[in-house]
């Protein structure tokens, strides 16, 4: 399946403060902070919602093609995605920036300082479906990016007849009402979680009964830790989960979900196939610290998937 993964494609730098910010605030001070944490630990990893979706799909056998542009220290990530299946052809380097990076500081209550750097990712919107092979691209995923360059994909698949899946996600509350609207009744897969679900309603004035009609194949929202309903073919699907070996980090599990999603449509699979797919993809990333941490063959997948589900003979080895 040709699947063309546009997105955020990003570092993460996770720092641990030992103490409680709150014991380092002065309250009669609020007006002119400055404050220093001496952290403990830091952990940098490999992140953005595109990278993880192809990273995932490339562990399910697919070759994802990563649209997004990236930074002068984006070298030996590339090599990293390269080596495990991911096409990066598609990947704009812009040398006087550094890749979109995510740092944030937890304390020991918990509490986060965090602060996003949006580098090369701020030039998204340079790149452009036109400059694809338009009529090969069998999907296209619009997950969280530089808001602009959402709307231009949007509009440029519509108007090439490229079908797309559309995961707004974190972005909606930078996204107009407006332009939400186009995102969600022109697609052909819509994918949110149960909040966001209500905040697609909030901003483009659509009721969620429209919204989980208007894309062309299903509507998918995520519960969690309850699993995921897919509305498709006028049914609905009720997809459980898997339950995880141990509980580590939940980042990157949506996008993992993503990439199930996305191999069992590739497979021609029914949806509750489909569904379940998506749900062993996540729990595997929910079980590891980091969302490309993670590996496996199709073959061990596949085992596994079998331990829970029944897909009787329904998914090819």
């Amino acid at each position: 399946m040709n699947v063309v993964v546009t997105g955020s494609i990003a570092y993460d730098y996770l720092m641990k403060f030992p103490g409680r910010f709150v014991d380092h605030i002065l309250p009669e001070q609020l007006h002119c902070i400055s404050l220093s944490f001496l952290v403990d630990e830091m952990r940098k990893q490999r992140g953005g919602c595109a990278a993880n979706i192809a990273y995932t799909l490339a562990l399910l056998g697919e070759r994802p093609r990563l649209m997004g542009t990236v930074g002068q220290d984006f070298a030996e990530y590339r090599v990293w995605l390269e080596e495990h299946g991911v096409d990066t052809t598609l990947t704009r380097d812009e040398l006087d920036l550094f890749t979109a990076s995510f740092f944030v500081n937890t304390d020991q209550d918990g509490n986060q300082v965090a602060s996003f750097y949006t580098g090369a990712m701020a030039r998204a919107n340079l790149l452009s479906v036109f400059d694809l092979d338009a009529a090969s691209i069998d999907l296209l995923t619009i997950s969280p990016n530089d808001p602009q360059a959402m709307v231009k994909y949007v509009a440029e698949c519509r108007e090439l007849g490229v079908p797309y899946l559309y995961d707004p996600s974190q972005q909606i509350v930078r996204l107009p009402g407006e332009d939400l609207r186009d995102g969600v009744l022109g697609c052909d897969l819509l994918v949110v979680n149960e909040y966001e679900f209500g905040m697609l309603q909030e901003k483009t004035g659509l009721s969620a009964e429209e919204i989980r009609l208007a894309p062309a194949r299903a509507c998918v929202i995520t519960l969690a830790a309850e699993g995921a309903h897919i509305w498709a073919d006028g049914e609905l699907y009720a997809i459980p989960p898997v339950p995880p070996e141990r509980v580590v980090d939940p980042t990157g599990v949506g996008d993992a979900f993503r990439a199930g999603l996305v191999k069992g449509l590739a497979m021609g699979l029914e949806w509750d196939l489909v569904g379940k797919i998506g749900a062993l993809a996540a729990t595997y990333t929910l079980e590891q610290p980091a969302p490309q941490q993670h590996d496996y063959t199709w073959d061990e997948f596949l085992v596994r998937f079998r331990q829970y589900f029944d897909d009787e003979g329904r998914i090819g080895e």
